[in-house]
């Protein structure tokens, strides 16, 4: 699957920001009294799992040029991160949301700033052909200039070879046309990605009632190659055209610390093994190793050992 001429392994572009979450927990945000800054947003998390566990990864994103925009970038160049496509602006501050903890689906309060001011001159064609996946977010198709560029240069890397990539992590409080985002995802879906969605993704972009069957219809019919489908404490389901569907059961967490992230942890784990040009089940395995690891922990996620060598060894 890998070819030597494709030395970047993946390419994030989307989202980089402040996340602060709650220390209380099981408190919502107006009984939250105390906050830690840690790094968050999906495509930048999963670039910073994917560069601990060793590959090469580039991330195109925008950032303030504030004291957050540096921390930002510090912890990118921590992990050697490529952020020579990350752009900094004058005038609007980096996007900062502010998270309560929790072990089920966190509310949050987002305030955007320089994460939608994605342009093409963030981009380069010679850096597409040289890259193996084309990573991005709901979060990130939200909000312009970044969705036009982001699909622009989506079409443009399908052109080149890459594999897509996709976490349809929706929510309304961030893309509150939901008809609009539907014709985002729909025209991303048509260049075959690999997509990531949870069940609450579904039920707010379609509303409740979608089985998982027709849940995977709807997104091959969009054009997606393989679909997972998060599921919380019940696992997993993968559905690929003309395969049967994989379903995985999630791992036993004995302490829960922290949800945030954890869906990130899960795709990066999938992508990782996909990379490695591992079958659909190891893939799988290792996207569910990832997510739990991530549960036991808040922020980043401390050790990749177990699950690299489990990968290598197979």
């Amino acid at each position: 699957m890998k070819e030597n001429r494709r030395d970047i392994d993946i390419l994030c572009i989307g989202e980089t920001l402040i996340d602060f979450i709650g220390t209380q927990v099981e408190k919502p945000i107006k009984e939250t009294k105390d906050y830690h800054r840690y790094l968050g947003g999906s495509p930048t998390n999963v670039a910073m799992n994917m560069a601990r566990l060793g590959l090469n990864v580039k991330m195109v994103a925008t950032v303030g040029n504030d004291g957050f925009g540096d921390y930002i970038l510090k912890r990118f160049r921590e992990v050697d991160i490529d952020t020579s496509d990350v752009r900094e602006i004058e005038g609007i501050p980096s996007t900062v949301i502010f998270v309560n903890r929790t072990t089920g689906t966190p509310e949050f309060i987002p305030m955007r700033g320089a994460d939608r001011y994605i342009e093409k001159g963030q981009f380069t064609l010679s850096n597409l052909s040289r890259t193996q996946i084309y990573h991005t977010s709901c979060f990130a198709l939200s909000r312009q200039p970044a969705r036009d560029t982001i699909l622009e240069m989506a079409r443009k890397a399908k052109e080149a070879g890459c594999q897509l990539s996709i976490d349809i992590n929706y929510s309304s409080k961030i893309w509150p046309q939901t008809e609009e985002a539907l014709e985002a995802i729909k025209e991303y879906c048509s260049l075959s990605p690999l997509v990531k969605v949870s069940q609450d993704d579904m039920d707010r972009l379609y509303g409740k009632g979608m089985n998982h069957d027709e849940i995977f219809a709807n997104l091959h019919e969009l054009g997606a190659k393989v679909v997972c489908l998060t599921l919380g404490k019940d696992g997993a389901k993968l559905s690929e055209q003309g395969n049967p569907v994989l379903e995985l059961s999630a791992l036993k967490v004995d302490k829960i610390m922290d949800a945030t992230g954890a869906g990130d942890a899960f795709w990066s784990g999938f992508l990782f093994a996909w990379i490695k040009g591992k079958s659909n089940m190891v893939c799988m395995e290792t996207a569910l190793k990832m997510a739990a690891i991530k549960l036991q922990n808040v922020g980043r996620i401390p050790d990749y050992a177990l699950i690299i060598s489990s990968i290598l060894n197979n």
